[in-house]
C-alpha cells in the first residue's frame, strides 16, 4: 500500500519511508495493540514520551488529578502537561483561572492523597496541589505548565517584539512556575511541581484564533525560545562541579501544517528546546462544513482523499517535513488526539461508509469516551490506518483515533525514532483508560 519512491532528497525521507513501511507490518494483519506493542516496544532504544495533557477546566466537569490514578492511566505516563497559563496584557505570565489553579479546596473524594482540604487563603490549593500530590506519589512523572493555547495566545506576538518584552515575559514566568512564587501566596508556594515550560504559541506568522502576527514572530520566536532556555538553565542553578542541580524541560508546540511551520526557524529552535510538540491532529473538522468528510488525524495519506494536494495532510508528512528542515527524529514528539470531528447529513456513498462524503453542516467534538459508544458501524482504512465511524440512520459521520490506531501509531514512533508523543486531553479517554493503556503499551511496552 506504501509508494518507496519519493522526490524529495536525503537519507532522512529514506529512513522514514521504511519506517512507515514497517510500521504498517506490524499491524498488516490487524492484531491491533495486545501483539503489536512488544515488538515495536523492543526496538526501542529508550523509552518514549507519553505525555497527557490535563485541562485546567476538567475539574468544572468532575475530571480531578485523581482519576489519573483510578484509571490506571498514571502508570503510562511519562509527563503531564497542564493547560493553559494565560498571559496578561502587560506581557506576563498569569492565570486564567486563579480558582482552579490553586484556591479551590479538595473534598477527601477529589484529592490523590485521600485528605480533604479546608479553605486556607495562604495555602497552596486548586489544581497546583494536586499535582504536586500527584507527582509525590509517582516521582517518574514530570509536571511541565504549558504556555498558551488557542484561546491564549493573543499577546505573543507583542511581548515577543524586544528582548525586554521577552526577558520580562519569561522571568514572570519562571518566578511563577519554577521558583513557585504564586501572586497572593507565601514566595516558593508551589515550588517543586513543575520541571519545566512547554511554550504553546498559536501561531507565530500566522493568525490562529484571529491574533496579531506578523513575519516578525519568526525570529522572535526564535529569540523567545532561547530566552527561556537561558532563564531556564539559570534557575536550575550549579554543583559545586559547575554541572547543572536540574535539567528543566522546554518544549514548543507547533504546527503540523508545512505551510504554518514554514514560519519556524526550526534548525535554530532545535538548538534550545528538548523537543517539538508537532500538532497532527485538526487536519479536517467542522471549519469544512459541506465536507468532503475526512480523516481528522490520519497516519498516512489515502490515495483516494479528494481534497486538493494542500488540503492532504498525514502524520508521517508532517514528520517527513520536519526531519527534511533538520529536526532531529529523536527530538519529533507527535500528538493524538483523544476526540473525534464529526459532520451531520452524510450520505453513505458507493462504498455505504461516509467517508470523503458531503455533509450539510460540521459537527461537534466529543470525547472518545462518548464516540467509541455511539450509534453507528466503526471502519477502517487500511491507507489512513485510521478508524471512522459511521451511522446511516442519522447521517453522521465521525473521525477519532481508538485502541488500534493509537497502537499504530505507538509503533511508527518507534519504528521512526520518534521522540514519542502527546494526546489532548486525558479527559477523553473511557474511565478504565483504554486508549492511553494502548499507547503506553505500544510504546513502552508497559
Amino acid at each position: 500500500m506504501l509508494s518507496t519512491s519519493t522526490s524529495a532528497p536525503g537519507r532522512r525521507v529514506g529512513r522514514l519511508l521504511a519506517a512507515t513501511a514497517a510500521a504498517v507490518a506490524l499491524t498488516a494483519t490487524g492484531a491491533g495493540a495486545a501483539h503489536a506493542a512488544p515488538a515495536a516496544a523492543a526496538g526501542a532504544a529508550h523509552q518514549k514520551e507519553l505525555i497527557g495533557y490535563f485541562t485546567q477546566w476538567g475539574i468544572y466537569s468532575g475530571f480531578f488529578e485523581k482519576k489519573l490514578v483510578t484509571s490506571g492511566e498514571i502508570n503510562h505516563l511519562t509527563e503531564l502537561d497542564y493547560a493553559f497559563s494565560d498571559i496578561a496584557a502587560d506581557g506576563t505570565c498569569s492565570s486564567g483561572d486563579p480558582w482552579a489553579d490553586y484556591q479551590r479546596p479538595f473534598a477527601a473524594d477529589e484529592a490523590v492523597d485521600g485528605q480533604g482540604e479546608s479553605y486556607d487563603a495562604t495555602a497552596l490549593h486548586g489544581n497546583f496541589n494536586q499535582l504536586r500530590e500527584l507527582k509525590a506519589a509517582n516521582p517518574h512523572l514530570k509536571i511541565v505548565m504549558s504556555i498558551g493555547g488557542w484561546s491564549w495566545s493573543k499577546n505573543f506576538s507583542q511581548l515577543a517584539l524586544t528582548a525586554e518584552g521577552r526577558q520580562k515575559f519569561v522571568a514572570s514566568c519562571v518566578d511563577q512556575y519554577i521558583k513557585g512564587d504564586i501572586p497572593g501566596l507565601p514566595a516558593g508556594a508551589a515550588a517543586g511541581i513543575f520541571d519545566g515550560i512547554s511554550v504553546d504559541w498559536e501561531y507565530p506568522g500566522a493568525p490562529g484564533n484571529d491574533n496579531p502576527y506578523g513575519p516578525q514572530d519568526t525570529p522572535d520566536f526564535t529569540a523567545l525560545m532561547q530566552e527561556f532556555r537561558s532563564q531556564l538553565d539559570a534557575a536550575a542553578g550549579t554543583a559545586g562541579d559547575g554541572a547543572r542541580r536540574k535539567h528543566y524541560v522546554l518544549t514548543a508546540n507547533t504546527s503540523a501544517n508545512p505551510t504554518v511551520a514554514a514560519n519556524l526557524e526550526l534548525r535554530k529552535l532545535a538548538r534550545v528546546v528538548d523537543w517539538f510538540n508537532v500538532m497532527t491532529f485538526d487536519y479536517h473538522g467542522s471549519w469544512e462544513p459541506t465536507g468532503p468528510t475526512d480523516h481528522a488525524s490520519a497516519l498516512f495519506q489515502d490515495p483516494r482523499d479528494p481534497n486538493p494536494a494542500n488540503n492532504r495532510f498525514s502524520v508521517a508528512q508532517a514528520v517527513q517535513y520536519y526531519e527534511q528542515q533538520g529536526v532531529k527524529s529523536s527530538q519529533i514528539g507527535i500528538a493524538i488526539p483523544y476526540y473525534a470531528h464529526t459532520w451531520t447529513g452524510v450520505a453513505p456513498g458507493p462504498r455505504g461508509d461516509g467517508l470523503f462524503q458531503a455533509a450539510t453542516a460540521g459537527g461537534d467534538t466529543p470525547n472518545y469516551n462518548a464516540v467509541v459508544n455511539a450509534p453507528g458501524k466503526t471502519y477502517w482504512d487500511p491507507f489512513a490506518q485510521a478508524p471512522y465511524k459511521y451511522d446511516a440512520a442519522t447521517g453522521t459521520f465521525y473521525s477519532y483515533d481508538d485502541t488500534r490506531s493509537v497502537a499504530v501509531k505507538g509503533a511508527f514512533i518507534n519504528a521512526a525514532g520518534l521522540r514519542g508523543t502527546f494526546v489532548w486531553s486525558m479527559d477523553g479517554d473511557t474511565a478504565d483508560g483504554q486508549l492511553t493503556a494502548a499507547l503506553g503499551t505500544a510504546l513502552n511496552g508497559r
